[in-house]
């Protein structure tokens, strides 16, 4: 017999029945278009209420000194994101409304209507499921701060006695405010240290040991904020608030605990009740501590015990020596203890002025290289900076002298240019070096790099720069004086440095002053306009960068033929670069990031020797002309991380140019 197949019959009404199903239930969405965009902006007002009440509680819980929870903060951020969306989404459904055919029931543009309904339904679920989640019953925690932040410690020899000193003063209730002077590079700040430290692990115990480094020409709101950190105060309220605000915010905290504050640095009178720090009273067992060069400064803060470091006696100054030195090296020929014990002698027992001169002595394995030392370092004592009043800046111009070059030696003389105790970038730094030539034997800037990092290591390890990070670096403000005092005095005639940085002006200098400077920093002050016409042929460098300059008049570069490198950066009232400037024919460095600045001049065309632009979070975009940039034939780098570029083209057709 034959296959038997079964055939199931399906009714022609059953299948229009379930065609009639699918098309109606796609077709309620376009239909309800209008409603559902109705719901979602109500949805959509309340989520935005809800957003400012939680927002409200935040900034007062902050005021309070308060932590923002985890999940709080990611439902503001997801909120925000949501809110954006959805106002896009009503924009938008306003153009689909108007495709809408018989009432509703169909468009014009069936399905991207379709699609565009079903998006609605979606984001209206999201922003109601955000508004129920955002019913918090607490929005904020406090912070917990330890009483004591361990800091990194170096060796503690020949202060022992001074820090047993201070600690006994410490434990007398009748005193308060201890002031420790000396002369740079003696150690102050490595004995404020250990008695940080050692807060930490005695038994006398306090709520809160506060650390900030003061510095010279120093901000009060730049104390506050070093406070404001450790106490859990900083946050984005704080920037907004005036230094009054900032003081009672400060005092509030303070006054119910029992802190020691440890200010380093000091070169001038600190108001402590400008500043919110409660006086310390044999009641609140408070203390203040703080740093020095001047006994003056002592008796300005009302001290009631004033304690000098003193350079190290000779036995000590040579234990010192000997541990950074090595027996390797002191062994390495009969002599040369001999020797070492007379060049550490020569230190005049300054640990900055002994650890410096270590290093450079720290690959001298020869007889001839120790009597050498010995040789420059009696003829650099007959230098005397006035200011010091010790022969400090002599002793430790000896590891200047023993850099390898006058390159080298030039790149350190550069870092003095930026204010004391500023971070400096080590890209910025590098860029500058390369726009001014230091570099020149290499033929890409990523080679040129390179080796400028090779530089900036060989001065860390020298310890005339400190690495603060994988990024920065800083000057130990001694050794930048004694830089200064190479560039500006001992040696202006050949490195013919102008150093005005942080001084507060609000002009530049008199025209006069700028005749033969090769290098001038202007950086940190408070100048607003450029009116004058220095001439200065030969000048190399220019910083005039976080000023508050609002006004560039063209006749201000009309000589300065010589000028490779120049830096606007964070100067936000400018709006525009003066014609003026195509006549730096020799610029090969120009820095206009942080600028109000919103087009680039045809001038700058004449700029033929440019390698890098740096355009960098430009407050409103950026246009630069077609065939600008392409007629920078040296430019290698052109950075514009953070801003917008209008034409994206202008800068495409350059393809050996590397763009950031």
């Amino acid at each position: 017999m034959g296959n038997i197949f079964s055939f199931e019959l399906i009714r022609c009404d059953s299948i229009g029945s379930r065609c009639w199903d699918c098309v109606a239930g796609q077709a309620i969405y376009t239909y309800r278009l209008e409603e559902r965009l109705s719901e979602l902006k109500t949805a959509l007002d309340e989520l935005k209420e809800k957003r400012d009440d939680v927002m409200r509680k935040v900034n007062i819980a902050e005021q309070k000194s308060l932590k923002p929870l985890n999940e709080v903060q990611g439902w503001l951020s997801r909120t925000a994101t949501m809110i954006n969306e959805a106002d896009q989404r009503i924009l938008d459904g306003n153009e689909e409304i108007k495709k809408l055919c018989m009432r509703g029931c169909c468009s014009m543009d069936y399905w991207s209507t379709l699609k565009f309904s079903k998006t609605v339904v979606q984001t209206l679920h999201e922003v109601k499921l955000l508004k129920r989640k955002g019913a918090f019953e607490v929005v904020a925690t406090e912070v917990p701060v330890a009483p004591v932040v361990e800091r990194p410690s170096d060796s503690t020899i020949g202060m022992e006695s001074t820090l047993n000193k201070v600690w006994s003063i410490l434990e007398e209730n009748h005193v308060r405010i201890v002031g420790i002077y000396g002369v740079g590079g003696v150690g102050k700040t490595r004995l404020l240290t250990e008695i940080n430290n050692k807060i930490g692990v005695s038994s006398n115990r306090y709520d809160l040991v506060i650390w900030v480094t003061v510095s010279k020409g120093f901000l009060i709101e730049k104390v506050q904020e070093g406070i404001a950190k450790r106490v859990g105060l900083f946050s984005g309220m704080w920037e907004e608030k005036t230094a009054e605000e900032k003081a009672l915010d400060i005092f509030r905290v303070l006054r119910e605990k029992k802190f020691v504050l440890l200010m380093d640095d000091l070169w001038e009178r600190v108001d402590l009740l400008k500043v919110g720090i409660p006086l310390p009273t044999s009641e609140n067992g408070s203390k203040i501590i703080f740093t020095t060069r001047s006994i003056d400064v002592c008796g300005q803060m009302r001290s009631h015990k004033k304690i000098e470091v003193k350079c190290l006696a000779i036995d000590m100054a040579w234990d010192l020596f000997e541990e950074h030195v090595g027996n390797d090296i002191l062994d390495g020929h009969p002599n040369i203890r001999e020797l070492a014990h007379e060049v550490a002698k020569e230190c005049g027992g300054l640990p900055l002025a002994l650890i410096t001169i270590v290093r450079a002595m720290a690959c001298k394995r020869t007889l001839e290289e120790w009597e050498y030392a010995i040789l420059v370092l009696k003829r650099s004592a007959n230098f005397v900076f006035p200011n010091m009043g010790e022969e400090v800046y002599p002793l430790l111009k000896f590891s200047f002298d023993c850099l390898p070059n006058d390159k080298v030696r030039c790149c350190l003389l550069y870092c003095c240019l930026f204010t004391e105790d500023y971070q400096i970038p080590k890209e910025i730094l590098l860029d500058c070096w390369i726009g001014e030539g230091f570099m020149d034997e290499h033929e890409n800037i990523s080679q040129a790099r390179k080796q400028g990092h090779q530089i900036i290591g060989s001065l860390i390890h020298s310890c005339l720069l400190e690495e603060v990070s994988d990024s920065t670096v800083k000057m130990h403000d001694v050794i930048r004086d004694m830089c200064l005092w190479i560039a500006c005095r001992l040696d202006a005639h050949k490195w013919k440095f102008l150093v005005q940085a942080g001084y507060q002006l609000t002009r530049v200098p008199e025209v006069g002053k700028w005749s033969g400077i090769r290098r001038m920093s202007l950086m940190q002050n408070k100048i607003e306009i450029l009116n004058e016409s220095p001439n200065c042929p030969e000048l190399q460098t220019l910083l005039l960068n976080q000023n508050q300059l609002k006004v560039i008049r063209n006749e201000f570069f009309q000589s300065m033929s010589g000028l490779k490198v120049l830096c606007f950066r964070a100067n936000r009232g400018i709006r525009e670069l003066p014609v003026g400037i195509s006549k730096l024919v020799s610029l090969e460095y120009l820095d206009i990031s942080y600028t109000g600045i919103r087009q680039l001049p045809n001038e700058l065309k004449a700029l033929k020797k440019m390698k890098c632009l740096k355009l960098e979070y430009l407050l409103d975009g950026i246009t630069i002309q077609r065939g600008l940039v392409s007629g920078f034939l040296k430019l290698q780098m052109l950075k514009m991380i953070g801003s917008f570029l209008f034409d994206k083209s202008s800068v495409e057709d350059n393809d050996e140019c590397l763009v950031e």
